[in-house]
């Protein structure tokens, strides 16, 4: 819906018998693009810029509680007040983005234009702020889909051609050639099945990781198919999986379930892969913890937190991932949620993976306002730990010791 469309379908609704102040001043109020006025007297009194008008939405994207203050007191990014003096006092319409921090960040317009003069003789100027994170993370996740595949695709199929152009030419009569040359280009085109599976399905978690999910998942339920379906993997190199759930025969935790699943089936795959024959992997979780309790990792280990929500009373439940592999440097830690990132001297075995996974846990989580932690060290493992915020109202919350 247009923004026209938008005010002209809020004028309908609204009761006849408001006066037109209070008209103008519910539909501004309304409306979904943070809009504000701001007064200034002199260019030199930064201080003496006040915003003497915010709407509803201006309120929530600058946390701010009442319609009248101090502009600094609401945003301090010079590309908006930069925008705004020149609206004040040059009398030229002025535009600009502004860049948003948080765990969730948003990308604006921000364009502000003169008013004229107030009745106190300040300078008008009426400052809007219109989204445009989702057109960004559009284009941005179109050039990275692109880059990342023509990188990742360029071995494998070049890898073909070659096996192709040797069985045209002298392997075309060996049968044992043949099949060898077969099994890898097999392997190969498997590989990019694979990537471009994982590919596909970062680009659409970057696409909504700025809108949270509103479903409801239980989240012992979800572990629990998980372990199920995982054990067979490790069963080859007699790799058991060690559940331990909660003491809730439920957890609830607000996300999308076929993503939440995602998350567990990627940090179990990983453990499995890393761990040694024989070796067990233990999986717990928690529930009912601050953000500080479950992203705890035990002391004396480097650890290093990958996603963390922003601050919040939410009420955390933790799913706790630990593998007797070879252990990560503290060095490679922060890398580790790159894409096709690989610790060097590592091998992953005969079940070669992407290197996505991590970036795919990393975005979803982001994207359920939850946290990612790594706790690892050479020959000791690795533990990771995600925790999502649990729905309903937090009970019992457990803090960190």
């Amino acid at each position: 819906m247009t923004q026209r469309r938008f005010v002209l379908s809020l004028l309908d609704s609204l009761p006849s018998s408001l006066s037109a102040p209070q008209l103008y001043a519910a539909v501004i109020d309304a409306l979904p693009d943070a809009i504000l006025v701001v007064a200034g007297l002199e260019r030199e009194d930064l201080t003496g810029r006040r915003y003497v008008m915010a709407n509803a939405a201006a309120r929530e994207l600058l946390r701010i509680t009442a319609e009248e203050g101090i502009l600094l007191s609401a945003v301090r990014d010079p590309v908006v007040l930069g925008a705004v003096d020149k609206a004040l006092f040059d009398d030229v319409d002025a535009e600009g983005v502004y860049e948003t921090t948080g765990a969730q960040s948003r990308s604006l317009r921000v364009r502000a234009r003169p008013l004229g003069l107030g009745r106190d003789g300040s300078q008008l100027a009426l400052l809007m702020f219109h989204d445009e994170t989702e057109v960004r993370r559009v284009e941005k996740t179109r050039v990275d889909f692109l880059a990342n595949a023509s990188h990742e695709l360029r071995t494998p199929l070049a890898s073909l051609s070659g096996f192709i152009e040797t069985l045209r030419g002298h392997a075309r009569d060996d049968p044992a050639a043949r099949e060898k040359f077969l099994g890898i280009m097999q392997a190969q085109a498997d590989r990019m099945a694979r990537l471009i599976a994982d590919l596909t399905s970062l680009s659409r978690i970057e696409l909504d990781e700025h809108v949270a999910p509103r479903g409801v998942v239980d989240l012992v339920l979800v572990v629990g198919e998980a372990v199920e379906a995982a054990a067979p993997l490790g069963a080859p190199r007699r790799v058991k999986l060690d559940w331990r759930p909660c003491s809730q025969i439920s957890v609830s935790v607000r996300g999308e379930r076929d993503q939440i699943v995602q998350v567990v089936q990627n940090l179990l795959d990983n453990a499995i892969k890393y761990s040694p024959d024989g070796a067990a992997v233990r999986i717990e979780l928690q529930s009912g913890l601050t953000d500080l309790a479950a992203a705890a990792s035990p002391e004396g280990v480097p650890r290093l937190s990958l996603v963390a929500p922003d601050p919040s009373p939410e009420s955390y439940a933790a799913l706790r991932i630990a593998d007797l592999g070879p252990g990560i440097a503290r060095q490679n830690l922060p890398r580790l949620s790159e894409r096709f990132y690989r610790v060097d001297g590592q091998k992953s075995g005969a079940r070669s993976g992407t290197g996505l996974g991590l970036a795919i846990v990393k975005h979803i989580i982001n994207r359920h306002r939850g946290g990612l932690v790594v706790a690892s060290a050479e020959g000791e493992g690795s533990i990771f730990t995600a925790y999502f915020p649990m729905s309903g109202a937090p009970e019992n919350v457990v803090k960190a010791s």
